[in-house]
């Protein structure tokens, strides 16, 4: 099983040996804990949960502290990854590193953008501005939103609103490097999300 809960560091730079730069973005791959396994049998489907960090507040629901108590770890972030089959290795409170991915792999990472606030139609949706001469007035607005007909605005309307915060997922992106000492995988091109940011990471299908 290829796929893994990072945090994401920063950005670098690496060239290659034809002299060709790319932007790199760095992951910190701390070891993730298998949680729990499920099974085709007993949940309806396959698939792996796993825990990330580990959580020092004691103050935890007894239901999580039971939960987690065969892995070993109250961990602070869990996610779940289907697989198409259970082999021997994934069992609970084994760990899954870094050193899963290669150079070369193609990944999909998943991450929550940066929040910009409430934001006008401009900025979010690329609207062109009102004409400022001629007696113009509307520079920034909105503009008509609607007919008459049918007396309502249809919902999904461009309009202005929260933008950024949300989950975005990029896709067929490459591993260029990976260090299984620091637990670090770098990946080409850019990631959603801010420094610290939680990013799933996990081979392409």
């Amino acid at each position: 099983m290829k796929a893994l809960i990072t945090r994401k560091v920063g950005m670098t730079s690496t060239i290659s040996e034809d002299g060709a730069v790319q932007a790199v973005t760095l992951l910190s791959a701390s070891p993730c804990v298998i949680t729990q396994v499920k099974t085709d049998d007993k949940e309806g489907y396959t698939a792996i949960q796993v825990g990330f960090e580990e959580e020092k507040d004691a103050r935890v629901a007894k239901a999580q502290q039971n939960h987690f108590k065969a892995a070993g770890i109250m961990p602070k972030i869990a996610r779940e990854f289907r697989v198409d089959e259970i082999t021997e290795d994934l069992k609970v409170g084994e760990k899954i590193n870094a050193e899963v991915f290669s150079v070369g792999d193609e990944v999909d990472v998943t991450g929550t953008s940066k929040g910009k606030g409430w934001a006008g139609t401009i900025k979010r949706h690329n609207f062109h501005r009102g004409r400022k001469t001629h007696g113009g007035r509307s520079y920034r607005r909105v503009g008509s939103i609607g007919s008459m007909y049918p007396q309502r605005i249809f919902p999904g309307k461009k309009m202005a609103g929260q933008m950024g915060h949300e989950q975005v997922t990029v896709k067929n992106l490459k591993v260029a490097f990976v260090d299984t000492e620091l637990g670090v995988i770098g990946v080409t091109g850019a990631v959603p999300g801010p420094r610290k940011g939680i990013v799933i990471i996990k081979e392409a299908k």
